[in-house]
Formats: C-alpha cells, sequence, structure tokens
C-alpha cells in the first residue's frame, strides 16, 4: 500500500503544510482504494493534488479536535455544490457523536425569515459510523484502539488485505493524537508481535520537565514506542510549526534503531513490500 502525507502540521496548519491528513491507497477490484486519515484545516484543498476528492472511498477520523476534522465541512460543500456535484457521500469513521460535532462546526442560526438551506445537512449527508475495534474498510483490515488524550481519540492500525499468491501486505499504525500509553505500543506491536511495517506517530513536544501528562508526545517518546513495539520504521508528524522539526528528529532518533524520519507534505511512502 501507499501512503501520501497531504498535511503534517500539528495542532494548526503551517506555513508549509495543512494540518493532520494522510491518504492510504491500495489495489482494491480493479481500481485504486482511497482512505483518508483525518481531514484537518487547510486538507482538502491539498487532497486534490493527489486523488479526485469524488474519488475517496472512506474517511477516518482519529479524534474530533478541529485539527483533524474540520475540512470535512470543505468536502461537504464539494460535494453538493461543486461543478460535479452531486457526489457519493462517503462513510466517516470516527469517534461517536461525530456528525453533531460536525454539524455544530458547519451550521450557523439562520437570519430571521431566510429560507433553510436545501437538502441534508451536513451531519446527514456523510455516513457517520462509530469506530469499532476492528472493521474492514475496501482492502484494509483497520483496527482501533483507544489512546491518552483529553476527549475520546484512537490510534488506527490499517493492514492491507492480500490472497496469499502475493505474499503479505503492508501494515502501518497512525498514532492520532495521545501522550505515552501503552495501548499505542501493543496496537503497533501487531498480532503476530512482530511489528508494523511503518508507525506514523505524532511527536508534537518537545524535551522538557513540565510538559503536561496525557496530551501529545515527545520526538523520543514516539521513537521509544517504535522500538518497544518493533516496528520497521518511525515517521514523526504532527510537529507544530512554532517546533523545530530538526530537533524534533535528533531528539527522537537515538530512542529507536530502525530508520527513523520526518513526514513532510507531498512526501510518498511505500508501505511493506
Amino acid at each position: 500500500m501507499r501512503l501520501t502525507v497531504v498535511g503534517c502540521s500539528g495542532s494548526t496548519s503551517g506555513p508549509s503544510s495543512p494540518a493532520s491528513c494522510y491518504l492510504v491507497q491500495a489495489p482494491y477490484e480493479g481500481r485504486t482504494f482511497s482512505l483518508v486519515l483525518d481531514l484537518g484545516p487547510g486538507a482538502f484543498g491539498a487532497l486534490q493534488r493527489y486523488v479526485d476528492p469524488r474519488a475517496v472511498d472512506a474517511y477516518a477520523m482519529s479524534h474530533l479536535h478541529p485539527d483533524h476534522c474540520l475540512d470535512l465541512c470543505g468536502a461537504y460543500v464539494a460535494g453538493r455544490y461543486s461543478a460535479t456535484a452531486p457526489w457519493p457521500a462517503p462513510p466517516v469513521y470516527a469517534p461517536r457523536g461525530a456528525g453533531e460535532r460536525i454539524a455544530r462546526a458547519y451550521d450557523v442560526p439562520p437570519r430571521p425569515g431566510a429560507s433553510r438551506e436545501p437538502g441534508d445537512s451536513i451531519g446527514e449527508w456523510f455516513d457517520f459510523r462509530t469506530w469499532q475495534r476492528e472493521q474492514t474498510i475496501g482492502p484494509f483490515r483497520v483496527a482501533t484502539a483507544a489512546v491518552d488524550h483529553p476527549v475520546e481519540a484512537y490510534a488506527v492500525r490499517v493492514t492491507e488485505e492480500t490472497h496469499a499468491a502475493e505474499g503479505p501486505g503492508g501494515s502501518l499504525v497512525f498514532s492520532g493524537d495521545t501522550g505515552p500509553c501503552e495501548s499505542l505500543v501493543e496496537l503497533a506491536r501487531g498480532e503476530d508481535g512482530r511489528g508494523v511495517d511503518l508507525l506514523l506517530v505524532e511527536s508534537a513536544f518537545m524535551e522538557r520537565p513540565d510538559n503536561p501528562p496525557g496530551l501529545h508526545l515527545t520526538g523520543a517518546q514516539a521513537a521509544t514506542v517504535g522500538e518497544r513495539a518493533g516496528v520497521g520504521a518511525v515517521l514523526l508528524t504532527h510537529i507544530p510549526p512554532w517546533h523545530d522539526p530538526q530537533r524534533v528528529l535528533t531528539e527522537a532518533t537515538p530512542h529507536f534503531l530502525g530508520p527513523t524520519s520526518l513526514a513532510v507534505t507531498g512526501g510518498v511512502w511505500t508501505v511493506g513490500a
């Protein structure tokens, strides 16, 4: 499978990147299946560089903080009103209450006497589906684990399902936003205990003694997750624009023996054989 980084800026969009968004693709039924992990501010526009947004098969939201989900509003507007509308409404896998959360972001009280916007509301238009511990999404087996964050939040493991003759499919874990927690290590270790091919892991904090608990990881903590889980490679992401990514990478590198790199907008990784 192929991973394209659409947006990797942490906590907000930045001068060189939209906020959190990752495109995961694999062959499926004679075509390419496209799964989008998170859709933060600025991401829907950038996504169109890599895939026709009408061809997105599913969205998946790690959690409902605005820097991870608010560009669903843009996807809705394009799907309803663009020159090629109406588009098929894709499923959105997300924590409980996602439809209501996105509706609060989109809807504002109408002017007295004004006409109501016709058609389905944003909360009705998308096919919102609450995360389960495991679900099949096209060619992917997708497992989740609750992680340590102030709101309901999930790390997501994506494994490409292949036929035996094709060999094993690739696997990755996206951490979403989290503080250090065992559930992330266990998810990244995988069912066979050998570790996923790629850990796409947030690294929003620099090393300092007063970082608040249960919020984010440092680069060193992110790399340690990869080392403990035995993953093939670590890809650091969700670095805020006020931090120096090279410093985050420098802090991370001693803590993971395998390849460690920084996510960059437009970067493409082939995951698995």
